[in-house]
């Protein structure tokens, strides 16, 4: 079989594209940045967005250290109420809600009841990451269009739309109206450190691959690790801003006004409830890991297409395994040993590390079969 041939100016235009991208989700990060430092402050923020009426809080109990348990009521249509505990530091106007419903509508980016400006920057912040998604995917086309094949032969474009995955997963849930906005700053700092690496670190000129490469499964496989990579990497941010919410509450019942590390309570005072990120990381990792599943016994029919042998625990094929037992021993824990919070999240943690050296520690510091297709 003939190998088509390379078109250097699709490939030249598929870099500009990606550094212009890459320069736009710079500027969507500092706008997602302006809307954290001003975003909304009270309480405002709890409302339910399907209810309008009044707004009473009283103080339940002094938990002395300038921290008060504040009751929140919101007064719906038809004679409905919402009541939330939160607590409240004084001087710091925090909302950290703590029982009762609503806790994924505290005060955060894109709440109710956040200022002006900051909503400003985070519609800004939103645009300018819709954008870059177009610059970004129409990278990846002009590249795979430029060797005239599916453009993840290699890390660099597995990266590339790796990188794609994300963001596209973030814009998808704000148009289907979910409040997600707060998660638009670790989600566009993660796609530009991915790409960072990818276009310093991994990056391989335009070029057509190995033979053993040109299958359909190609599309098959690789497609579906990359989406699966952006949904472990959703859960991974989702588990880190747990545990750190998780020890600012715990800071802010014991009096003690900072968040972990020593930051500001007025940046984890804006992101929703700890158990909020919880609930969010087992649910991602729960639906994705039928489709890692799938994306291993994809690779292994495709092997045997190309090697002879599904399976000849090549070291790929192997970390790919240790990852799907890392993530099942995490999802059978919750499930039936009932783990959740900080124990459930180390375990998360240590499943997406067997996915990241999979990933990377396996394709540039291992040699094996995989290796033909580079870095």
């Amino acid at each position: 079989m003939q190998l088509a041939s390379v078109d250097p100016q699709l490939a030249d235009l598929s870099n500009k594209l990606i550094y212009s991208a890459m320069v736009v989700y710079t500027l969507a990060m500092f706008a997602h940045m302006i809307e954290w430092t001003f975003g909304s402050k009270g309480a405002v923020a709890v409302r339910s967005k399907e209810q309008s009426g009044s707004l009473s809080e009283t103080v339940a109990e002094s938990t002395g250290k300038g921290a008060k348990k504040v009751t929140v009521t919101v007064a719906g249509a038809g004679g409905r109420t919402t009541t939330l505990t939160r607590t409240a530091v004084a001087g710091e106007g925090a909302t950290v809600v703590t029982s009762g419903r609503g806790a994924d509508e505290v005060d955060g980016p894109g709440a109710a009841g956040t200022s002006d400006r900051a909503d400003l920057a985070g519609r800004i912040a939103v645009s300018l990451t819709v954008l870059a998604l177009l610059l970004h995917g129409a990278g990846i086309v002009s590249r795979g269009l430029s060797v005239s094949r599916w453009p993840w032969g290699n890390m660099y474009e597995f990266s590339c739309a790796f990188g794609f995955a994300m963001t596209a997963a973030y814009v998808v849930l704000l148009a289907a109206g979910k409040k997600v906005r707060w998660l638009g700053l670790p989600v566009v700092l993660a796609v530009l450190l991915t790409l960072g690496i990818a276009t310093t670190v991994l990056y391989t000129d335009s070029e057509q691959l190995v033979p053993a490469l040109h299958s359909p499964w190609l599309a098959i496989h690789v497609s579906t690790a990359i989406f699966c990579g952006g949904a472990f990497y959703a859960a991974f941010i989702a588990t880190l801003l747990y545990l750190g919410k998780d020890s600012f509450e715990k800071r802010i019942a014991s009096g003690l006004t900072t968040g972990p590390l020593g930051t500001s309570a007025s940046i984890w005072r804006r992101l929703p409830a700890a158990s909020t990120f919880d609930k969010l990381s087992y649910r991602i990792n729960a639906l994705v890991f039928p489709l890692w599943t799938f994306t291993i016994i994809a690779g292994a029919i495709w092997a045997e297409a190309a090697w002879g042998k599904y399976w000849e625990w090549d070291p790929k094929e192997t970390w790919s395994f240790i990852t799907w037992v890392a993530y099942a021993c995490y999802l059978h824990a919750r499930a039936t040993a009932g783990w959740k919070g900080r124990k459930a999240a180390y375990l998360a943690l240590a499943a997406f590390g067997c996915w990241l050296f999979n990933y990377y520690g396996v394709n540039i510091f291992v040699t094996g079969k995989h290796s033909y297709a580079g870095i």
